[in-house]
């Protein structure tokens, strides 16, 4: 958890420094994410909330995303990614939006991904989404190899 606190730290600087916010929607990671932002002190002042979108239901009730909108989308994909960082920036009006969605392991998903598949997605002043593939069945390994990336890519684009 070191390491992800240590990103928390940089990204926390870079959102402070510019006065923006940010909310997370997780999924795979299960709120790593959120507990590495939250565990920087004075997470208050950027981060307005998260959450964790694990099943359609956490879809449909947490990110008001209903079936028809996912209609030639699945999880897992780069544009379900895109999706979900944009709305749920759009929904606690916040100036970033970070989003992860994958397969942990041990084994793959229901779409074919292979366990260690991770799509992640920032919306805000900057876009960006990433495919990871660590090629791991090692659920807890790949929990924390998609937070790590995840808030990596968040700094590289919150640092621009």
């Amino acid at each position: 958890m070191k390491d992800l606190v240590a990103l928390a730290e940089q990204i926390a600087a870079q959102l402070v420094a510019r006065k923006q916010t940010i909310a997370v929607a997780e999924s795979s990671t299960g709120g790593l994410i959120s507990a590495a932002l939250l565990s920087v002190p004075g997470a208050s002042a950027y981060f307005l909330g998260g959450a964790v979108v694990y099943t359609r239901d956490a879809r449909r009730l947490l990110m008001d995303i209903p079936d028809e909108a996912m209609k030639g989308i699945r999880s897992a994909s780069e544009p379900y990614a895109k999706l979900l960082a944009g709305q749920i920036r759009q929904r606690f009006a916040t100036d970033w939006g970070l989003s992860e969605t994958g397969a942990t392991g041990p084994t793959g998903n229901r779409y074919g991904d292979a366990a260690g598949h991770s799509c992640m997605a920032v919306a805000g002043p900057a876009q960006a989404v990433f495919t990871l593939e660590t090629g791991s069945a090692d659920r807890h390994a790949n929990m924390h190899a998609f937070a790590r990336t995840a808030l990596g890519l968040l700094l590289e684009n919150v640092s621009k």
